[in-house]
Order: structure tokens, then sequence, then C-alpha cells
């Protein structure tokens, strides 16, 4: 049975005035499976791009406690002690940080897990090579000149 789920994208902004970021992680919560988990993976090289200063493991640090923070329990804090919903709204909640989270989005899934293996693979890893162009497709037809090719 598919079941609604919602997710955020998690992102890093180096320098919160320019709005750049470097979507590194996405966070995924599904109530009737009683599921909330993320998955980060973070590209220094891409986030080098925006703000070569920014040191990778402040970034890691902050990642570590927002992680801590999804699973709960006493190593979180007063948060880790809330529901997962209500943890997943406080890690959503807008906020003008160096680590931020898109809008909340939702879906239907029979499998939460995988759903967040493959969020995370379209939403975070590099984009692989453009595909190439469709030749079985015929070229659009070319203006009449009045002569003859």
């Amino acid at each position: 049975m598919r079941e609604l789920f919602e997710y955020a994208v998690i992102r890093i902004v180096p320098r919160v005035e320019r709005g750049e970021f470097v979507n590194v992680g996405v966070m995924l919560y599904c109530q009737r499976s009683r599921y909330l988990d993320l998955r980060c993976r973070l590209d220094e090289g891409r986030l080098g791009v925006l703000d070569p200063y920014l040191d990778p493991a402040v970034v890691v640090a902050h990642l570590a406690a927002f992680h801590a923070v999804c699973c709960g329990g006493e190593q979180a804090g007063p948060a880790g002690r809330l529901t997962a919903g209500e943890r997943f709204r406080w890690l959503t909640a807008p906020r003008s940080t160096v680590l931020q989270t898109s809008p909340v989005h939702t879906g239907l899934t029979a499998d939460p897990a995988a759903e967040l293996d493959r969020l995370a693979s379209l939403l975070v890893d590099p984009p692989g090579p453009p595909s190439a162009p469709d030749t079985t497709t015929p070229d659009r037809p070319r203006p009449a000149t009045g002569r003859a090719p």
C-alpha cells in the first residue's frame, strides 16, 4: 500500500546574503510508517565553488547535529525528545543560517527508505552527463525558400 510522505532537501548556504546553495541531503518523513531519516552527501568541490573559505569540517559538524535531531534520543538534546513528526517540523522550519531546508514536498510511496535513496540520488548527487540527442526524431522541416535544395 502506498503511503503519504513528506520530504525536504537539505542545503548548505555558505553566504546567506547571496542566496546561493548546494544540495547536500534529503530528509523524508512518513507518519503512517513512523519513518524519519535522512541521507547526506557533502561534495566539498561543489561547496568550494560557492565559498572557498568555508571550512568543510564545520559543515560536517552541523550536518551531524542535524542528523542527531532527525534520529532523536538524548544525544540530540531537548529536540531529540520530540516525536518524529515534531522533529521533522522543527528541522524544516525556515531559518537564515548556513544549513537550511527547502520547502516541504509530498508524495506517495510503498517503501520510504527506497524513496529516500531515490530522492537523494535525484536531488543531491551530481547530475550525470546530458543524454545523447535523440537521433530517431526527424529534423525540423526547413522553411521554404522558393528554391529547390
